[in-house]
């Protein structure tokens, strides 16, 4: 209950966020926050990660919700004996359900946060996409330090020195 909570707050804060960044972005499509550096800009992506599929709608949608689907049939399998496995499930949930919502609704991802460095300019995202960044990241490092805590355990029960 606990994670659909906190995913239910990630979507949240994703669709606000976006409805901010059309209301308040759109006609100005960009504000300098932090010169040189940070940006609020207002970008459509008709497709994922860096425009990738521009302009297959229908695939990126069949793509999410298999993915949220594969989740949550697997999510004891997957991420249960992890104990930090709220936090990353509310995350994943989150950040796939925050894009999939404007895929449906509005056929692309309103994007707003625009990070630039020393003539580098990073895909802009939005608070969907760090969340699910972030929540995969945080079942990497887990899963990681889980493997590594029971490699030591098993080593330890058979007497090698760990």
């Amino acid at each position: 209950m606990r994670t659909a909570f906190f995913a239910a707050l990630i979507v949240a804060a994703d669709q606000i966020t976006k409805y901010l960044a059309v209301s308040q972005l759109k006609s100005i499509r960009s504000i300098e926050v932090i010169p040189g550096f940070f940006n609020l800009a207002y970008v459509e992506n008709p497709g994922a990660a860096w425009g990738i599929f521009s302009g297959h709608r229908l695939p990126l949608v069949i793509f999410s919700l298999f993915s949220l689907a594969f989740i949550i049939w697997k999510q004891k399998a997957l991420f249960h004996h992890l104990k930090s496995h709220p936090v990353i499930l509310s995350l994943i949930y989150g950040g796939i359900i925050g894009n999939l919502i404007d895929r449906i609704r509005i056929s692309r991802v309103i994007d707003f946060l625009d990070f630039h460095w020393k003539g580098t300019h990073f895909p802009a995202f939005n608070i969907a996409d760090s969340a699910i960044c972030c929540g995969v990241f945080l079942f990497i490092v887990a899963e990681f330090l889980h493997s590594r805590n029971s490699t030591k355990t098993t080593e330890n029960a058979t007497g090698k020195m760990a």
